[in-house]
């Protein structure tokens, strides 16, 4: 059995998910019972998931997640590195900053200079990556955690951030339009945001370009509540005069 179980493992890990019928022609001699109890020995060791007629690789699926978290680094790169570049202008030495999840604030943290700040954060990822400033202070909010763009939220989240003074908050967008506003596509995280929004004394938003004009399904801010949208020259000139000067920073 143990050779059978190993030879199940190696076949979804390789094919990603298997299906019944699948196994009983691989093993034509046993009941469709024995098969399933063979699935589920493997889900119980975290070696897959059952599904509806079938099983999926756990290892599988986590490296698709992997791969669509950073597939969307590598989408607007160099235009991701101007804005954070431009809002690195904007860091003050000693101040008590937020940076929130995503990949253009991923990009802010990579380019900070080993100098003195109280950072908070909802993302582990970009906690890891500030940790590697001898003179900084991370403080990572707690909460679940959400797979397809690693950030914290959630009640606990929310009761952390009631107790952390917030300087500059250096926020992401997943979309804006001027009907809806800054938008994300997870309501819990835009709670987050919410509240990181009201408590900051000045409020940057890092957006490029390929976000104007998008919606999604929650707002969580307003152009009247931030003080900055660092954005690339992609916008358009519409966009560049609707977001008003004192804004606007391209």
């Amino acid at each position: 059995m143990d050779e059978r179980l190993s030879r199940i493992k190696q076949y979804i890990h390789e094919k990603g998910e298997i299906k019944l019928a699948e196994l009983q022609q691989l093993f034509p001699g046993l009941s469709s019972m024995t098969l399933r109890r063979d699935l589920k020995k493997l889900e119980d060791a975290g070696e897959a998931v059952r599904t509806k007629g079938g099983a999926k690789s756990i290892r599988h699926l986590s490296r698709i997640k992997e791969e669509m978290y950073a597939k969307r680094s590598l989408e607007n790169t160099a235009e991701k590195y101007i804005i954070a570049k431009k809002a690195l202008g904007y860091m003050e030495e000693s101040r008590s900053v937020f940076l929130d999840s995503g990949t253009t604030v991923m990009c802010l943290a990579q380019l900070l200079e080993a100098q003195k700040l109280f950072i908070t954060t909802s993302a582990p990822n970009i906690a890891l990556e500030c940790v590697k400033n001898p003179n900084a202070t991370i403080n990572l909010i707690g909460g679940n955690l959400n797979r397809d763009n690693l950030s914290l939220s959630g009640i606990t989240a929310l009761d952390f951030l009631d107790n952390i003074n917030i300087d500059i908050a250096f926020m992401a967008a997943s979309g804006f339009s001027h009907k809806n506003g800054f938008t994300c596509g997870n309501y819990a995280e835009g709670e987050i945001k919410k509240k990181v929004i009201a408590k900051a004394g000045k409020v940057i938003v890092l957006m490029d370009s390929s976000k104007y004009g998008k919606s999604l399904p929650f707002t969580f801010a307003r152009l009247n509540d931030v003080d900055m949208v660092i954005s690339d020259d992609g916008l358009p000139s519409e966009a560049e005069k609707s977001l008003t000067a004192n804004k606007y920073k391209k």
